[in-house]
């Protein structure tokens, strides 16, 4: 029997299989809204057999988006349409999660695909206020962030609690806070942009202290019922920046506020980060975050085949695989990789004519 495609249980939610839908900009929207395009792109994952979707990035304020074309849920108008999403794939039998964000100072940023990379400025759609924890840049070519005061760390925290009710308004069963890849959540985390000497700043217990205040927010206002993730860069890849050990550390109080699960990527801090890629290559931050601190993870990362998943899963590196540009290759992977399995999976009627 796989495991993979056996269900997975989260406080009173039920997931189909082990397979999830890592979160992945689309860069499609306009002032936050979802449009067709993720109508299309999310619904394709729930009709192509993944047990979680999730959706990309939802920035919480305007100002916290990567992009101009981010979506957002700062706005109850942002409803309506993320609703219509939710409800199409949730009747496809996926589960269906958000993910908010704040991208510090990373934002304002081009879309990839746009040249001259670097800062959207003002004239074309970007704004002047990005902030962080320190005014660090992320790289030459990035905006100088001015540092987050008192009051703006407040709302900051605040933004998060009003994103989370709209996401409850808007059918999502899940909810994922972004505190990975060098955006505002992991700036405080990690010494190489948090150089504040408040209490925000310098300590692990000071660095960490607005993550913990975020996800106490979030938890208030999420159902007990339902499972919240942590989306962690288990290490900077750079000298002097967050590593697994301070991931394992932070991991244990996540999971004494309610956290249920934590989401193992890593990197996208440090400009100088020298990563090491290779298959499965982010595996074993959650392999050891399972064992050493007794909470479920998620692997990512160079996850394409079906056995190689299943070896996750089942030898206990982690509990539940994401993935990204594998299913954006073929969004009906997990039908494929059922068969490949010898493992039972429930195909969309329409589609039934192409199992055999």
């Amino acid at each position: 029997m796989s495991t993979l495609f056996s269900p997975l249980t989260l406080r009173s939610l039920t997931l189909r299989n082990r397979v999830g839908v890592s979160p992945m900009c689309q860069y499609s929207s306009a002032d936050g809204f979802a449009t067709d395009w993720h109508f299309v792109h999310l619904g394709a994952f729930a009709t192509g057999g993944a047990g979680l979707v999730i959706t990309e990035a939802a920035a919480v304020t305007p100002e916290g988006r990567i992009s101009p074309q981010d979506l957002g849920i700062w706005d109850d108008a942002h409803i309506p349409m993320l609703r219509r999403i939710t409800d199409f794939c949730r009747a496809q039998g996926a589960v269906m999660g958000i993910q908010l964000a704040h991208a510090g100072r990373k934002a304002s940023a081009r879309r990839p695909w746009e040249q001259p990379s670097g800062v959207v400025p003002v004239s074309e759609g970007g704004w002047d206020n990005v902030m962080a924890p320190s005014a660090v840049p992320f790289a030459p070519h990035f905006a100088r962030p001015h540092a987050l005061s008192i009051d703006g760390i407040a709302h900051v925290i605040a933004s998060f609690q009003s994103a989370t009710r709209r996401a409850v308004d808007a059918g999502f069963q899940v909810v994922e806070l972004h505190a990975a890849h060098g955006y505002l959540l992991h700036e405080f985390l990690s010494p190489i942009s948090n150089q504040r000497t408040d209490h925000y700043g310098g300590s692990f217990d000071n660095r960490v202290r607005l993550l913990l205040e975020v996800t106490d927010a979030v938890r208030a206002e999420w159902s007990l019922a339902l499972p919240m993730i942590v989306r962690l860069s288990a290490t900077d890849w750079a000298d002097g920046g967050w590593n697994i050990e301070d991931s394992v550390r932070l991991s244990k109080l996540l999971k004494a506020r309610g956290v249920d699960v934590i989401d193992c990527s890593s990197g996208g801090l440090a400009a100088h980060q020298q990563v090491t890629i290779s298959p499965s290559y982010q595996v074993p931050f959650a392999r050891r975050i399972r064992a050493e601190v007794g909470i479920a993870t998620a692997a990512v990362g160079l996850i394409t085949e079906a056995a190689q998943a299943e070896q996750i899963v089942a030898d206990g590196s982690a509990d539940l695989v994401l993935l990204g540009r594998e299913l954006l290759r073929n969004p009906r992977w997990p039908l494929l990789a059922a068969h490949a399995l010898g493992a039972q999976i429930t195909w969309p009627p329409q589609y039934e004519r192409a199992r055999q």
